[in-house]
């Protein structure tokens, strides 16, 4: 058995037209359309990537890209100042500060600093509680992506059991609220979990965020597992992920590669909640993109 390829990238190009196709009736019945601010602080190469095809593709959906570009030596204070106005600024629906900060800048502060109903990233202590607590959230894009990934390959998720291997605040803790809104049976394992191979040996469904290149090899994996793979490590073969995907792939019904998996699906997702906080702070009725 060969597993089925989960192709993120054909997945997050349909949710990109439901997004163009919504943000187009938003500007045409409401006269607003909806605008996202990205913050990038300091020139690291990988973010300045990153926050280029953010850019770009908030731009081919049809919405505002409104982009700071700040130095890095730039002070707390006045990225503070900034996000203050943007939180302020009527034409922005979204702010989003690219992760790493400079050493000198207290990254939690900078991010609580976001206005909830503009956090479109998902990571203000705020909408974190609301989603771990079960109520109306952003949620962050990535583990959105991958539990809309997981749906469409799965369908119903009541009663499957979930293992999650890792525990960052940006992707492990809200993929477990997740899945454990969705009525799986959920354990999150990490670095400190004993016999980590037979904890991921239960699951039905493999979540690997753990940033350590083919960690995760096939015979860790229950036969018929569906494995969604988070990681991006970059290595002298290129870009691979967390699990070791010829190995995987053996064993797994289904399994997402790397690149092309999880990763078009996390600025897709972006998009997504832009057009749902723009709906929001508006009062306009969300359109249904799938994303709930």
């Amino acid at each position: 058995m060969t597993a089925l390829r989960i192709d993120g990238k054909s997945f997050a190009a349909r949710l990109r037209a439901l997004v163009k196709e919504a943000a187009g009736a938003i500007i045409r019945d409401h006269g607003v359309t909806p605008g996202l601010a990205v913050v990038l602080v300091g020139e690291d190469p990988a973010s300045k990537v990153y926050v280029g095809s953010k850019q770009r593709q908030t731009r081919e959906a049809g919405m505002n890209s409104i982009e700071h570009l700040l130095p890095d030596d730039t002070s707390q204070d006045d990225l503070l100042a900034l996000i203050d106005r943007l939180n302020a600024d009527p034409a922005v629906h979204g702010i989003l500060v690219q992760l790493p900060l400079p050493a000198h800048i207290d990254a939690a502060e900078v991010i609580n600093r976001i206005d909830v109903a503009k956090d479109v990233d998902g990571f203000t202590i705020l909408n974190a509680g609301r989603l771990a607590t079960g109520q109306r959230a952003m949620v962050p894009c990535t583990p959105l992506g991958c539990m809309m990934l997981l749906r469409d390959h799965l369908g119903d998720l009541a009663g499957l059991e979930a293992v999650v291997i890792g525990r960052s605040n940006i992707v492990g803790k809200p993929m477990a609220a997740l899945l454990t809104a969705a009525n799986a049976t959920v354990t999150i394992a990490h670095s400190r979990s004993r016999d980590l191979p037979e904890i991921v040996r239960r699951g039905d469904i493999v979540v690997a965020a753990v940033g350590r290149a083919g960690m995760v090899t096939g015979d860790w994996l229950k036969p018929g597992a569906v494995v969604v793979d988070v990681g991006i490590n970059r290595t002298d073969e290129g870009l691979v992920g967390d699990v070791d995907y010829d190995s995987a792939a053996q064993v797994a019904q289904a399994i997402t590669p790397v690149p092309g998996g999880v990763g078009p699906m996390t600025i897709a997702c972006l998009l997504a909640n832009t057009l749902t906080a723009c709906c929001r702070i508006h009062d306009i009725p969300e359109p249904d993109l799938g994303t709930a």
